[in-house]
Protein backbone atom coordinates (compact mmCIF):
# COMPACT_ATOMS: atom_id res chain seq x y z
CA UNK A 1 0.00 0.00 0.00
CA UNK A 2 2.79 2.48 0.85
CA UNK A 3 4.45 1.64 -2.46
CA UNK A 4 1.37 2.82 -4.40
CA UNK A 5 1.29 6.18 -2.58
CA UNK A 6 4.98 6.70 -3.26
CA UNK A 7 4.41 6.12 -6.98
CA UNK A 8 1.42 8.47 -6.95
CA UNK A 9 3.55 11.15 -5.29
CA UNK A 10 6.27 10.67 -7.88
CA UNK A 11 3.74 10.95 -10.73
CA UNK A 12 2.25 14.09 -9.28
CA UNK A 13 5.68 15.62 -8.79
CA UNK A 14 6.55 14.95 -12.43
CA UNK A 15 3.38 16.65 -13.62
CA UNK A 16 4.09 19.58 -11.28
CA UNK A 17 7.51 19.94 -12.92
CA UNK A 18 5.85 19.94 -16.36
CA UNK A 19 3.48 22.66 -15.14
CA UNK A 20 6.34 24.74 -13.77
CA UNK A 21 8.33 24.37 -17.01
CA UNK A 22 5.29 25.44 -19.05
CA UNK A 23 4.82 28.38 -16.70
CA UNK A 24 8.46 29.30 -17.27
CA UNK A 25 7.91 29.20 -21.04
CA UNK A 26 4.87 31.48 -20.62
CA UNK A 27 7.01 33.81 -18.53
CA UNK A 28 9.70 33.95 -21.22
CA UNK A 29 7.08 34.78 -23.85
CA UNK A 30 5.88 37.65 -21.67
CA UNK A 31 9.42 38.91 -21.12
CA UNK A 32 9.74 39.04 -24.92
CA UNK A 33 6.43 40.92 -25.12
CA UNK A 34 7.79 43.34 -22.49
CA UNK A 35 10.86 43.88 -24.66
CA UNK A 36 8.74 44.59 -27.73
CA UNK A 37 6.34 46.92 -25.93
CA UNK A 38 8.65 48.77 -23.56
CA UNK A 39 12.03 48.76 -25.25
CA UNK A 40 11.64 48.61 -29.04
CA UNK A 41 7.99 49.59 -29.57
CA UNK A 42 8.59 52.04 -32.42
CA UNK A 43 11.02 49.85 -34.39
CA UNK A 44 10.04 48.20 -37.66
CA UNK A 45 10.25 44.76 -36.04
CA UNK A 46 7.86 45.58 -33.18
CA UNK A 47 5.51 47.41 -35.52
CA UNK A 48 5.42 44.33 -37.77
CA UNK A 49 4.63 42.05 -34.81
CA UNK A 50 1.79 44.27 -33.60
CA UNK A 51 0.62 45.50 -37.00
CA UNK A 52 1.03 49.19 -36.23
CA UNK A 53 2.18 52.06 -38.41
CA UNK A 54 5.01 54.37 -37.41
CA UNK A 55 2.43 57.02 -36.48
CA UNK A 56 0.38 54.60 -34.36
CA UNK A 57 3.52 53.38 -32.61
CA UNK A 58 4.61 56.92 -31.79
CA UNK A 59 1.12 57.87 -30.57
CA UNK A 60 0.86 54.80 -28.32
CA UNK A 61 4.46 54.70 -27.10
CA UNK A 62 3.64 55.57 -23.46
CA UNK A 63 0.71 53.14 -23.32
CA UNK A 64 2.83 50.33 -24.75
CA UNK A 65 5.66 51.13 -22.34
CA UNK A 66 3.28 50.75 -19.40
CA UNK A 67 1.63 47.61 -20.83
CA UNK A 68 5.03 46.02 -21.32
CA UNK A 69 5.75 46.36 -17.64
CA UNK A 70 2.49 44.56 -16.81
CA UNK A 71 3.75 41.65 -18.88
CA UNK A 72 7.14 41.77 -17.16
CA UNK A 73 5.57 41.77 -13.69
CA UNK A 74 3.46 38.71 -14.59
CA UNK A 75 6.63 36.94 -15.72
CA UNK A 76 8.43 37.95 -12.51
CA UNK A 77 5.60 36.54 -10.39
CA UNK A 78 5.99 33.23 -12.21
CA UNK A 79 9.78 33.15 -11.75
CA UNK A 80 9.47 33.97 -8.04
CA UNK A 81 6.77 31.29 -7.76
CA UNK A 82 8.94 28.67 -9.46
CA UNK A 83 11.87 29.50 -7.19
CA UNK A 84 9.65 29.44 -4.08
CA UNK A 85 8.24 26.06 -5.09
CA UNK A 86 11.73 24.70 -5.78
CA UNK A 87 12.98 25.68 -2.31
CA UNK A 88 10.04 23.99 -0.62
CA UNK A 89 7.52 26.83 -0.19
CA UNK A 90 5.00 24.89 -2.26
CA UNK A 91 1.88 26.83 -1.32
CA UNK A 92 3.45 30.23 -1.91
CA UNK A 93 5.16 29.08 -5.09
CA UNK A 94 2.09 27.47 -6.61
CA UNK A 95 -0.02 30.50 -5.68
CA UNK A 96 2.36 32.90 -7.43
CA UNK A 97 2.55 30.68 -10.50
CA UNK A 98 -1.25 30.41 -10.64
CA UNK A 99 -1.66 34.19 -10.26
CA UNK A 100 0.82 34.91 -13.05
CA UNK A 101 -0.38 32.25 -15.48
CA UNK A 102 -4.05 32.82 -14.66
CA UNK A 103 -3.67 36.53 -15.38
CA UNK A 104 -1.97 35.71 -18.68
CA UNK A 105 -4.81 33.39 -19.66
CA UNK A 106 -7.41 36.00 -18.70
CA UNK A 107 -5.62 38.72 -20.69
CA UNK A 108 -5.38 36.41 -23.69
CA UNK A 109 -9.11 35.69 -23.48
CA UNK A 110 -9.86 39.42 -23.29
CA UNK A 111 -7.79 39.96 -26.45
CA UNK A 112 -9.46 37.02 -28.21
CA UNK A 113 -12.96 38.26 -27.37
CA UNK A 114 -12.36 41.96 -27.97
CA UNK A 115 -10.29 41.60 -31.15
CA UNK A 116 -11.04 38.30 -32.93
CA UNK A 117 -8.76 39.39 -35.79
CA UNK A 118 -5.86 39.05 -33.32
CA UNK A 119 -6.67 35.42 -32.49
CA UNK A 120 -3.13 34.30 -33.36
CA UNK A 121 -1.58 36.71 -30.88
CA UNK A 122 -4.19 35.87 -28.25
CA UNK A 123 -3.53 32.14 -28.56
CA UNK A 124 0.23 32.66 -28.30
CA UNK A 125 -0.41 34.66 -25.15
CA UNK A 126 -2.87 32.27 -23.50
CA UNK A 127 -2.13 28.68 -24.56
CA UNK A 128 1.25 28.14 -22.80
CA UNK A 129 0.02 29.54 -19.45
CA UNK A 130 -3.26 27.63 -19.81
CA UNK A 131 -1.32 24.39 -20.28
CA UNK A 132 0.76 25.33 -17.23
CA UNK A 133 -2.37 25.86 -15.13
CA UNK A 134 -3.82 22.50 -16.23
CA UNK A 135 -0.57 20.58 -15.64
CA UNK A 136 0.14 22.24 -12.29
CA UNK A 137 -3.40 21.60 -11.11
CA UNK A 138 -3.27 17.93 -12.10
CA UNK A 139 0.20 17.54 -10.54
CA UNK A 140 -0.88 19.09 -7.26
CA UNK A 141 -4.02 16.95 -7.11
CA UNK A 142 -1.95 13.80 -7.71
CA UNK A 143 0.72 14.85 -5.23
Amino acid sequence: MADISVRANEGGSGVVVVGLVLAGVAGLIHVYIFYLESVVWTTARARAVFGTSREEAEATRQLAFNQGFYNLFLAVSIVVGIVAYAVGAHTVGATLVFVGTGSMVAAGLVLLISAPDKAGAALKQLVPPLLAVVALTIGLVLR
